[in-house]
């Protein structure tokens, strides 16, 4: 009961973040308009490509270290908020070498300055991982909903006022440092000891480093893979396309968080099978597949179809062009829903290092492709790379290794034979 609670407070969080963020930012972006708020969207994703060097790959780890001890926790939590501190300000100094390497204006410098900033507040969420060890996330969602409601609030004033774009580049910062303040509030208040406790070990940052840096390299590959479509449209064709490009993606971002919410149900269906026998893993793991595909289908072909009107009606005629590529992103819904569920096969054999050796493929691809399709396909090319790069480096590098082979043809057969569904198999996970 205790561990539901604690999850069931993250998945409330998760919802109204989701629900409030969606109204917010459909109403920022009608007010900016395409081309300011591709440009917004621009800076953002400028910034995310390089953010998984402030985590440092940290969060995971620090979670299990303070499980496994909690009377490091002084020693934890101060190494790796230092840490974190130190990995923001490395982004900066990133950042500052890699706008030489762009076409951007010193206003589009200056919001990507200002987002970036909000990074070095992003080092308190340490007290986040002290609460999740002691499963007491609820003074996190606290501290997350005041966050939400001090920003939402100060962008409907900012509309209202008829702000510049430089102010909501400004909103992020500002709500970085709300959240901030929320998380050491409720570390003076619950915390076992006193904040002034902190300390840093050097040894426990080299031990820390040791283990996190395949997550940063998995990190990296996945924030460019997330951002890089933003930015390659906005140096090569503008930033009106980077803003339809932007609406298409929050939608089908949505309807992502769907088979996230399957896989922390059912996952440990699918891993206590592995404990017990072959065959009852394959089974749970072929419908896993099957409700993942048919969930698929289910919001795939919707969306296709009516992909036009649900822009129109969300963010108005102005963006009408973002029609046809919400259209062509509800095809890389079966590559999100598939993978997460790929990613449970990943986990449960151990094969992280492949995975992020498939992940950089990818990658690696998408931005060959881009370069390709873009010019003469602008924001249509780059969703068609996108998909041909999860094409490669979900199916057909796992077709390629053999140890990944037999699951490439387990989901194949979950697609032809998904109306034989049987979530009967699934229901009782301690079998």
């Amino acid at each position: 009961m205790k561990y539901f609670k604690n999850t069931s407070w993250l998945f409330a969080e998760k919802i109204l973040r989701m629900l409030v963020g969606l109204f917010v930012g459909i109403w920022v972006a009608r007010y900016l308009g395409p081309e300011q708020y591709g440009l917004l969207s621009y800076a953002q994703s400028f910034v995310g490509l390089f953010t998984a060097f402030a985590t440092l790959g940290l969060d995971g780890i620090v979670v299990r270290e303070l499980v496994k001890d909690d009377s490091r926790v002084d020693e934890l939590i101060g190494t790796v908020f230092w840490l974190k501190m130190m990995g923001a300000f490395g982004v900066l100094l990133l950042l500052i070498i890699a706008i030489n390497f762009t076409s951007n204006d010193t206003h589009t410098n200056i919001l990507i300055f200002i987002i970036s900033s909000a990074t070095i507040f992003q080092s308190f969420n340490v007290v986040d991982f002290y609460f999740q060890a002691k499963v007491m996330s609820k003074y996190i969602v606290y501290a997350n909903v005041l966050s939400l409601f001090v920003s939402s609030l100060v962008k409907v004033a900012l509309i209202l006022n008829e702000a510049s774009l430089i102010a909501f580049a400004w909103v992020v910062l500002f709500d970085s440092f709300v959240l901030a303040m929320g998380y050491l509030y409720f570390y003076r208040k619950k915390a076992t000891f006193e904040i002034q406790q902190l300390t840093f070990s050097k040894l426990t940052a080299v031990n820390l480093l040791k283990d996190s840096w395949p997550f940063i390299l998995s990190g990296t590959a996945l924030m460019i893979q997330a951002y890089i479509d933003q930015i390659m449209l906005k140096e090569m064709l503008g930033n009106i396309e980077v803003g339809y490009y932007s609406v298409a993606i929050k939608i089908i971002a949505l309807l992502g968080v769907l088979p996230m919410l399957l896989k922390n149900s059912l996952f440990p269906a699918v891993q206590n099978a592995k404990k017990i026998s072959e065959t009852l893993y394959q089974n749970r793991l072929l419908n896993f597949y099957r409700l993942n595909f048919l969930l698929f289908l289910i919001t795939a072909i919707p969306v296709f179809i009516f992909a036009e009107p649900i822009v129109v009606l969300l963010f108005g005629r102005e963006y009408q062009p973002a029609g046809i590529l919400l259209a062509l992103m509800s095809i890389r819904l079966f590559f999100t829903n598939m993978g997460v569920a790929r990613g449970v096969f990943i986990l449960t054999e151990n094969l992280m290092k492949f995975s992020l050796l498939s992940m950089i493929l990818g990658t690696i691809s998408n931005i060959g492709l881009n370069y390709i399709w873009i010019p003469d396909y602008g924001a249509k090319g780059a969703i068609i790379a996108t998909i041909m790069s999860f094409l490669i480096s979900t199916y057909i590098v796992d077709f390629i290794y053999y140890k990944t082979r037999k699951n490439v043809i387990l989901q194949l057969i979950s697609m032809v034979t998904f109306s034989k569904i049987n979530l009967r198999s699934m229901n009782e996970t301690s079998r």
